[in-house]
């Protein structure tokens, strides 16, 4: 038994939820937690991070073999930073890139579960809101075979 199935079984501590978000054309990573106070935490590869407090709220993805699986999230935009991190990956042309961990309360020196990796797949923006979508590798649209058989991989396909 896990310890984040002890925590939904019996209660008694809290979970914190985080999202890190980074991209190429910022300068650093957007750190935000769930929550009314900043938090500082360790992650899996020892780095000290300070989340800060943000009104997020987030859907998980269900459990099973579906390969389409992604993670929802909203973030009360009231300073207008989530759209000028947007623009700036837009104009840039970069990846955004998510690391969602989850913390208990008692224990911020390690992440109670293996974080999810996700790319960010797109968003809405409505109000002072940003809902923004971020999906795992999608098995179902890669291509296959994955290196393109050009002159340049394989030279004898010049003479068919």
């Amino acid at each position: 038994m896990t310890i984040l199935s002890q925590v939904y079984a019996s209660g008694g501590d809290c979970i914190i939820s985080t999202l890190e978000l980074t991209c190429q054309a910022w300068v650093a990573p957007v750190l935000i937690c769930q929550g009314y106070e900043d938090q500082t935490c360790t992650t899996e590869d020892e780095r000290t991070l300070t989340f800060l407090a943000s009104a997020i709220d987030i859907a998980l993805p269900k459990k099973g073999n579906t390969a389409g699986q992604s993670l929802m999230f909203a973030i009360d935009n009231v300073t207008g930073e989530a759209q000028a991190k947007i623009d700036q990956a837009l104009e840039a042309e970069q990846r955004i890139t998510m690391i969602y961990r989850m913390y208990l309360q008692s224990d911020k020196s390690f992440p109670a579960e293996n974080p999810y990796f996700m790319t960010v797949l797109g968003g809405t923006m409505q109000g002072s809101g940003v809902q923004i979508n971020a999906g795992f590798f999608d098995l179902i649209n890669t291509k296959w075979p994955r290196e393109l058989y050009t002159t340049k991989f394989a030279p004898a396909l010049r003479y068919l």
